[in-house]
């Protein structure tokens, strides 16, 4: 696991160089933790209130579990433990954001994502002028899952990068690493 750890952060200043500043439009803001985020808005399908979920064994700690969405199976991400900041205390106004996001593989295609957060506030509009870059440092999430810091009424919207946050193949790769983990430790405190 700490391997997958060093080899992203690695990666990190090739990757922010690279990363393209948010665009202007239409983004759904909601609240984790003290934090205001954003995602934009063309990403989100649906939001929901937060219900019982399906947890599956072996996935890592910030799959809470899987909801069926009109015969769909889509797992649902805590954030807030995405972002290593402990698990989402479960209260009134918590919802579940369903998230479109790039799948790549052989084809070209789409994964529905639920994302938990403690509440949902509004869709605004943020101009291009309102956009900074992202910090490399400072937020508590990794950089690369930023695209950019919007300023509104006074303070930061942090708008998030859906594609880095939620990258299937790195929420793949960590599940397997999960599932490879307890048979190297028996391995290796058998040896």
């Amino acid at each position: 696991m700490a391997a997958i750890a060093t080899t992203i952060s690695d990666q990190l200043p090739a990757v922010l160089a690279e990363q393209p500043l948010a665009s202007a439009g239409q983004y759904l803001t909601f609240v984790l933790g003290s934090e205001t985020y954003a995602l934009g808005i063309l990403n989100i399908k649906e939001i929901i209130d937060y219900d019982n979920l399906t947890e599956v064994p072996m996935m890592p700690d910030f799959v809470r579990g899987v909801i069926n969405l009109r015969g769909s199976v889509v797992p649902v991400v805590d954030l807030s433990v995405r972002f290593g900041k402990g698990r989402t205390q479960i209260a009134k106004r918590t919802s579940i954001v369903i998230v479109e996001t790039a799948a790549y593989g052989d084809n070209y295609s789409h994964q529905d994502i639920g994302i938990i957060v403690d509440a949902v506030n509004e869709v605004i509009d943020i101009g291009l002028h309102d956009i900074e870059p992202p910090p490399s440092f400072g937020t508590g999430i990794r950089p690369d899952f930023i695209s950019g810091m919007a300023k509104r009424d006074g303070h930061f919207i942090i708008l998030l990068n859906v594609n880095k946050v939620l990258s299937v193949a790195e929420m793949t790769t960590l599940s397997q690493a999960v599932v490879d983990c307890p048979a190297t430790l028996e391995h290796e405190g058998g040896a």
